[in-house]
């Protein structure tokens, strides 16, 4: 049961691994683009590829949902980054229960966004924790997990790619314990507890006003979506890298050389790889040759 590319590796591991996989649950289709074309999630294009019979219902709360859910006689569900809430009746189901695969070294980030949110609030450390599940919002019991380290320019895409492949060979693991009686589930410690709140759109602005360091947490953590922006000159500019900079600096938002130096609330802000609307991604020099943004200009804070 899982939805975008974070679950893909995780599909593989368990076939792999010699497990039959009797369905794959995934989100609906929807419109994306442009042109609103209708498209499958990964997990759910991923599976027909392979021959695995998919459902992709809106809910799980119906009797009929449920009853189809029972009569795959699955021994677990497997739950990576699914979308949608597990009612009792379906975690119940499966005589191994629900395993779910979780992006963070519970309780710490639980929730929607716990690779953004690590970042985000500059750990050095996460991990993937592989959880018995229960009605709670990841607050099950804990049957594994491992630590990966968060290096000092580690973007939210390459944390992703490097807990997928963890949490596939960390879930494969637990349920060879399970099944084998070798590992029990322990409860979640009650200290530590924080919630990962799900990415919103209005946080991609970039906020000179936080200190440079944070900008550069935000410019990571929001890398690939909903990536970083600034405005200037009536068009939205994407920020992809940079770093913090050294030297004096100035008011919030103040450009303070020709090579783009920001100044923010303390410290300063180099981008080094930028976006223009419509453009392909070039480095902050080759932009700046053509579309200068000079030194004195007060780039706006959000408000």
């Amino acid at each position: 049961m899982g939805s975008p590319v974070f679950s893909v590796a995780i599909l593989d591991a368990l076939l792999a691994a010699g497990h039959t996989v009797v369905a794959c649950y995934a989100q609906p289709p929807k419109p994306v683009g442009r042109g609103h074309r209708v498209q499958s999630c990964p997990v759910h294009a991923h599976a027909e590829r392979l021959g695995i019979p998919t459902r992709t219902p809106r809910s799980l709360r119906s009797a009929e949902a449920q009853a189809e859910f029972r009569g795959f006689g699955a021994d677990a569900a497997v739950v990576a980054a699914y979308g949608l809430i597990l009612p009792k009746p379906i975690l119940e189901a499966p005589r191994l229960g629900c395993v779910n695969v979780h992006a963070s070294l519970l309780p710490r980030w639980r929730g929607a966004a716990p690779i953004q949110r690590a970042i985000l609030a500059g750990d050095r450390e996460t991990g993937v924790t592989i959880m018995q599940m229960d009605e709670g919002l990841d607050t099950g019991a804990m049957l594994l997990a491992e630590r990966l380290p968060i290096g000092p320019r580690t973007t939210a895409g390459e944390l992703h790619d490097g807990l997928s492949a963890l949490g596939a060979r960390l879930v494969v693991a637990a349920l060879d314990g399970v099944a084998a009686g070798r590992i029990r589930p322990q409860p979640q410690p009650t200290e530590g507890v924080t919630y990962a709140a799900k990415l919103d759109r209005s946080e991609a602005r970039l906020d000179w006003r936080g200190d440079a360091d944070a900008v550069d947490r935000a410019v990571r953590a929001l890398n690939p979506w909903p990536g970083t922006w600034f405005e200037f000159a009536g068009e939205r500019i994407r920020v992809l890298a940079g770093e913090p900079a050294a030297g004096a600096a100035g008011a919030a938002g103040t450009v303070l050389d020709d090579r783009l130096r920001i100044a923010c609330g303390a410290g300063a802000y180099r981008p080094t790889r930028l976006q223009r609307p419509g453009r392909a991604a070039t480095d902050a020099d080759a932009l700046l040759r053509g579309f200068p943004i000079p030194a004195g200009t007060r780039l706006p804070c959000p408000s």
